[in-house]
């Protein structure tokens, strides 16, 4: 028998002493005064949950169509690893450091709901009052789960798939929990403040779009990148499968941030469709003003550029404005993309111009263009006088890009310390598949 390393215990170990912990943790009844709930709500709820689960297998299938072949199963694992160490992750202590009791309005207290102690039984979020407690973190266990999986674009064929699983679970914990509490939780210090991000631009784009850029600078360049190869996509209809499954789950990502089934999860639903569509079309359009043919990678970026930037705003703005939102987002993506390209950053698959430049671009959008004919909880922009709110939503978004840069370059250079973070240039020249997992696209190695 092979002999166990530390490396290799350690997370069986952790993962054991949580499980038994868990054992010991008291069941209370669930959803107490059940008749204080909305059915219709709850269904719409469950829906939306669904949906948004969705997201991270699709965002495997629109990742792993973009890499080379040899490397798609690793890509594609990345994203989908999620599921596992952030839901366990959450149900011990992230829900708690997202929307447990504040601490000073930067953090949730880790006791609060340790080990979900509390949450069957607990009284409905403030902001959700007709659905079980549960229900809502469930929801939101979706958001903490594709954020981390957006990051894998970036630092692609490189990375070691161990590293990036310690980068997920300190990602999460680190930048994840706080951003998301200084945002959606009523005490958090970014809510006060008057900052609006409707279902993640901030918490959930930026944040893993500038840790995106992070990890590509520590990791630095992939040696297809140094010697300028063309890596065509491995299987464009993988994209395009994962662009339609991204499209069809963002109707959940958006709409359900409404938090029931009303005339507000409508406009929402409206609003990302809306959006999606204009700035698929302006991505394409703009590629054709360019001397290019229109492609289907155009459209299908376009569209999820489009889909980003109108995340932050799809429930504070009218149906109207998010044609301008998604055509606008997807001229500013392509051009830096553009500009990306010329220059040394290897970026694999432009997580930070589309993810993350999107996001900006959503959340300076809703500064310009919200209005409380929409949501009345919300607030006037710009364009309706005032500029007080616009001035707010950019020194959110330019908190929130300090710190998940500063704090995810800091994650990444302190697993480089504890793990080599790199693939050797020859499991690089092999392929992830073959050297990480010991598989191949469509057969394994060993029977290639």
């Amino acid at each position: 028998m092979k002999k166990i390393s530390l490396q290799n215990l350690l997370p069986f170990s952790i993962l054991l002493i949580f499980a038994i912990a868990a054992i010991f943790v008291p069941s209370l009844p669930s959803f107490n005064d059940a008749g204080k709930y909305s059915s219709a709500d709850i269904t719409w709820m469950l829906i939306a949950t669904a949906l948004v689960f969705l997201m991270t297998p699709a965002l495997a299938f629109f990742y792993g169509g973009m890499v080379h072949r040899k490397n798609i199963l690793s890509t594609m694992m990345k994203s989908i690893v999620a599921t596992g160490i952030v839901t366990v992750v959450w149900i011990i202590v992230g829900y708690s450091l997202c929307f447990g009791d504040s601490i000073g309005g930067f953090i949730g207290n880790p006791a609060t709901h340790f080990l979900f102690k509390g949450v069957a039984s607990g009284a409905p979020w403030s902001l959700a009052p007709s659905i079980p407690l549960t229900l809502f973190a469930l929801f939101q266990l979706m958001f903490a789960i594709i954020t981390p999986g957006l990051v894998v674009g970036a630092v692609a064929e490189r990375i070691r798939f161990t590293s990036y699983t310690v980068f997920i679970l300190l990602f999460s914990l680190l930048v994840y929990a706080p951003i998301a509490h200084w945002t959606w939780h009523p005490d958090g210090f970014l809510f006060k403040m008057g900052a609006l991000d409707f279902a993640g631009g901030t918490v959930v784009h930026i944040s893993a779009g500038c840790a995106a850029l992070a990890g590509a600078l520590v990791l630095k360049r992939r040696q297809s990148h140094i010697e300028q190869k063309e890596i065509p996509p491995a299987n464009i209809p993988y994209v395009l499968i994962g662009t339609g499954l991204l499209w069809f789950g963002w109707f959940g990502f958006n709409a359900g941030s409404a938090g029931a089934a009303n005339a507000l999860a409508v406009s929402a639903f409206a609003t990302t469709n809306t959006a999606a569509a204009s700035a698929g079309l302006s991505w394409m359009f703009f590629d054709v003003l360019r001397g290019k043919k229109p492609s289907v990678l155009g459209f299908c970026i376009g569209a999820v550029v489009g889909l980003v930037a109108i995340t932050p705003a799809a429930g504070f703005v009218a149906i109207p404005q998010s044609v301008f939102i998604g055509f606008t987002a997807a001229i500013i993506s392509n051009l830096a993309v553009h500009y990306k390209s010329k220059s040394s950053l290897d970026d694999t698959l432009d997580v930070f111009p589309c993810h993350g430049l999107g996001g900006m671009v959503g959340m300076l959008m809703t500064g310009i263009f919200a209005t409380k004919t929409v949501n009345g909880a919300g607030a006037d922009g710009l364009l309706y006088g005032n500029a007080s709110f616009f001035l707010i939503q950019v020194k959110a978004l330019g908190i929130v890009v300090a710190y998940s840069f500063i704090v995810s370059y800091l994650i990444f250079k302190f697993i480089n310390l504890v793990l080599p973070i790199r693939v050797s240039l020859e499991d690089e020249e092999k392929g992830l598949d073959a050297s990480q997992h010991n598989e191949k696209y469509g057969r394994r190695p060993e029977l290639a």
